[in-house]
């Protein structure tokens, strides 16, 4: 009789280890879900960044090589002036 009821409450032990090991893995993989969601979006703002840096040197790259006498005028025009909307005097000669 004592062996039924050791073996019911180990039984009942495995079931709510089981149970609790179910419910830990469950989080765990939330946890990766909001950490994985989390990190693309970093990403995501890395890249934009990163794309309007590039954006930047190719101006400067402009500058750098352009040749004509209205170099002052151009960089003066940058100033204030969205990187995306600048349009350059040597881009419209070409």
């Amino acid at each position: 009789m004592a062996a039924v009821v050791l073996g019911g409450i180990v039984l009942a032990v495995i079931i709510t280890l089981g149970e609790a090991f179910k419910r830990f893995m469950a989080f765990k993989e939330r946890q990766v879900g909001v950490t994985a969601d989390s990190t693309a979006e970093k990403a995501a703002q890395y890249a934009a960044h990163v794309e309007r840096l590039e954006a930047r040197v190719r101006v400067l790259e402009r500058i750098a090589t352009d040749k004509g006498a209205d170099l002052a005028q151009s960089i003066e025009d940058l100033r204030g002036t969205p990187v995306e909307t600048v349009q350059f005097k040597a881009e419209e000669r070409a």
